[in-house]
C-alpha cells in the first residue's frame, strides 16, 4: 500500500475490509465445508450441490483459498484446512450456525448501520430490516428454530456453572421467567430433587420447556406458564430467574421486567440475574456493540444491574460466580 511506511495502513484495512468477514459467512451459509467433506471438489461440483453459479462460487473459493481458508490439491480441487474444520455442521465450536445468514446470521448483517446506532443510539436492526429484530425473529419458523437450538446449545454449556454457583436446594420454588426451553431450569432441579420450578415463556417456549421437563422426568415437580415477562407474573415462588434476559433490553425495559419481578417476589422475595459479566464489571466489548445493533441494548457489569434493580425496588446482596457467567443476587425490600 503506497505511503504505509510501517504497514499500519494495510493492517488497518485488513481489519476494515467487509470482504473477508462476508466471504466466510457466505462459504458458512452455502455448506461449502460439509460438501468439500463429503467428496465435492471443483467449483462446478460445489456449484451443484448448493445451488450456486459456478463462475462466482470459483471465485469466492479462490478469494477464501489466497487466505487459508480453503486449500488445494495437486488436481486443483478444493480441500479443508484447520480454519475451515469449524464451518463443518458437525464441529463441536458450532460455528456454521453463527454465521449462517439464512439463520442466525443474518442479525449480524446489521452492523453495517452502525454508524445509525452509534449516531442516534437506537438499534440498526430495524433500519436494516424495517422491524424489531423479535418481532422479525418471530415472523420466521426457519430462524426461529435456529435461535432456540443455538439457545439451548449456550445454556447447556452454562448450566453446570449455574447449578454449582448457588445453593438451590435451600429453595422450594424457582422461577425462571423467559426460561425458553427450559433446559436451565432442568439441569437446577435435575441437581436438586426437592426443588419445584416453573418456566414463563412465550407459548411455543412454554410448549417446548414443557417436553423438556416430561424427556427428563421432571414433569411432575415442573411446570410452564405461557406469558411474557412484560406481564404480572406467577407469585409466590422463592426466587426469580433472569438468565441471558436483561442484555438484550434497553435500560427501561430492562428495568421493567425486574419490576415484574420484584412484584411477584413480594417481601423479602429473591430475584437471580445470571449474565455474562466474568468476575464482575469485565463486560464484553463485542457483544456490547452487538446488543447496540439488534435491540439497542447493552453488556452491563454488576454496578449497573445493581443500579437498575434499585430503581426496581430491588437491593443487591451477593455476586456468585458461576462458570462463565455471574449470578447476582437480589432482594425485595
Amino acid at each position: 500500500m503506497l505511503g504505509d511506511q510501517d504497514g499500519t495502513a494495510a493492517q488497518l484495512w485488513s481489519m476494515a475490509g467487509l470482504g473477508t468477514p462476508m466471504a466466510v459467512r457466505v462459504a458458512a451459509t452455502l455448506r461449502l465445508a460439509d460438501h468439500i467433506a463429503e467428496g465435492r471438489r471443483t467449483a462446478a461440483d460445489l456449484a451443484q450441490a448448493c445451488g450456486a453459479d459456478t463462475d462466482a462460487l470459483g471465485r469466492l473459493m479462490r478469494y477464501l483459498s489466497v487466505r487459508g481458508v480453503f486449500g488445494t490439491d495437486e488436481a486443483g480441487g478444493y480441500t479443508l484446512t484447520p480454519l475451515s474444520l469449524p464451518l463443518c455442521e458437525d464441529h463441536p465450536a458450532g460455528l456454521r450456525a453463527w454465521f449462517d445468514i439464512d439463520g442466525m446470521g443474518w442479525g449480524e448483517l446489521s452492523f453495517v448501520e452502525l454508524l445509525h446506532s452509534v449516531r442516534t443510539g437506537e438499534a440498526a436492526f430495524p433500519r436494516r430490516y424495517g422491524q424489531p429484530y423479535w418481532e422479525a425473529l418471530t415472523a420466521s419458523p426457519v430462524r426461529t428454530s435456529a435461535f432456540n437450538t443455538l439457545l439451548g446449545a449456550d445454556v447447556a454449556a452454562r448450566s453446570p456453572g449455574v447449578v454449582a454457583g448457588f445453593d438451590w436446594a435451600s429453595l422450594g420454588h424457582v422461577v425462571d421467567v423467559g426460561g425458553g426451553d427450559g433446559s436451565l431450569l432442568a439441569a437446577i432441579l435435575t441437581a436438586n430433587p426437592e426443588l419445584r420450578g416453573t418456566v414463563v415463556d412465550l407459548p411455543e417456549a412454554a410448549r417446548t420447556a414443557a417436553k423438556t421437563f416430561a424427556d427428563a422426568g421432571l414433569d411432575g415437580r415442573a411446570d410452564t406458564v405461557p406469558g411474557s415477562f412484560f406481564d404480572p407474573l406467577p407469585t409466590g415462588a422463592d426466587a426469580y430467574l433472569l438468565s441471558l434476559i436483561l442484555h438484550d433490553w434497553d435500560d427501561k425495559s430492562a428495568t421493567a421486567i425486574l419490576r415484574r419481578c420484584a412484584e411477584a417476589a413480594g417481601a423479602g422475595g429473591r430475584v437471580m440475574v445470571i449474565e455474562s459479566i466474568g468476575g464482575g464489571e469485565d463486560k464484553h466489548t463485542g457483544m456490547d456493540l452487538r446488543m447496540l445493533c439488534l435491540y439497542a441494548a447493552r453488556e452491563r457489569g454488576v454496578a449497573e444491574f445493581t443500579a437498575l434493580a434499585e430503581q426496581a425496588g430491588l437491593r443487591r446482596t451477593a455476586v456468585h460466580q458461576a462458570g462463565p457467567s455471574a449470578i447476582i443476587e437480589l432482594r425485595t425490600a
